[in-house]
């Protein structure tokens, strides 16, 4: 039987305590073993929320349509939007990197929670997330079952400016190279078109905002857009995409990898998922001030 979303996080909060311990006590085997285990409860996690979601889909789904009559009053039953903010910001971000599986943009995170989901996601709010979620971080260690963290540049692995990221990645999906920005672009595309197939085939059909932004990323991809069509082909957008990520994907992993490498061996846990502090910041540090 698959373990509930309340028991993967006991877990994952016992790990991470199993975890500091075993990294105080410098035993590199141990720690080794943890984070294995750490990792594959992290995506057992992953996979249970994203079975809650689809199940919460398919309840609203089997709700009547909006365009039915009320029995009590004749007029037509509007669908109820839920109150803004009752989804706390960080599991909004949560679930739209999920979806677009690469690091992004606040206005792109935006774009796409509100394509698929049925609250509005304000970017203008995310500005203070991630010093919150370092915070957090700073504090408590690995007591949630994620963060919302930094990309980071593979050149001094500081954070990527404007671009926020998911803890539970390794660090190369994480690290920010030349060919890097091309390449999760089509990465986001994939998951955008990927998305709308699984809705498709749920029987639900995918909302206008999710075919708009679908349309969005196939117009920059060579192939992935009929211009005949009333809308992108899914299927046509994902072979596409995949298609000129294979031109530059050995390259983009090798610098990635080795960035990834780097950051293991030079940076602590918390600089790993927020970076390392930029060069203007730790000559304010050491100065007090800057001129």
């Amino acid at each position: 039987m698959a373990a509930s979303l309340e028991e993967l996080e006991q877990r994952l909060s016992h790990l991470r305590t199993e975890l500091r311990g075993a990294v105080r006590a410098r035993d590199k085997a141990e720690t080794a073993r943890i984070r294995r285990a750490l990792r594959e409860a992290e995506a057992a996690w992953e996979h249970a929320l994203e079975t809650e979601a689809e199940a919460d889909g398919e309840a609203l789904a089997a709700e009547p349509p909006a365009s039915q009559t009320s029995a009590i009053t004749g007029a037509p039953r509007r669908t109820e939007r839920p109150a803004h903010g009752s989804i706390p910001i960080r599991e909004q971000v949560h679930q739209a990197l999920t979806l677009l599986g690469a690091p992004a943009s606040p206005r792109l995170i935006s774009s796409t929670y509100e394509a698929f989901f049925t609250e509005s996601l304000v970017a203008t709010k995310l500005a203070s997330l991630r010093r919150d979620e370092e915070r957090s971080f700073t504090a408590q260690g690995y007591a949630r079952p994620y963060y919302i963290c930094a990309a980071l540049t593979h050149d001094r692995l500081v954070p990527a400016r404007g671009l926020l990221a998911l803890s539970t990645w390794p660090v190369e999906r994480r690290i920010i190279g030349p060919l890097s920005p091309r390449a999760d672009f089509l990465t986001h595309a994939v998951g955008t078109a990927e998305q709308i197939q699984r809705l498709t085939t749920a029987g639900h059909p995918a909302p206008d905002a999710a075919w708009r932004l679908l349309r969005r990323f196939a117009l920059t991809i060579p192939g992935a857009y009929d211009a005949a069509a009333p809308e992108p082909d899914p299927a046509r957008v994902i072979a596409a995409a995949h298609a000129e990520a294979a031109v530059h994907q050995q390259e983009d992993d090798q610098q990635r990898q080795a960035a990834a490498q780097r950051a293991r061996t030079q940076l602590s846990d918390v600089q790993q998922l927020f970076g390392a502090a930029p060069m203007r910041d730790a000559l304010r540090d050491a100065s007090g001030t800057l001129s």
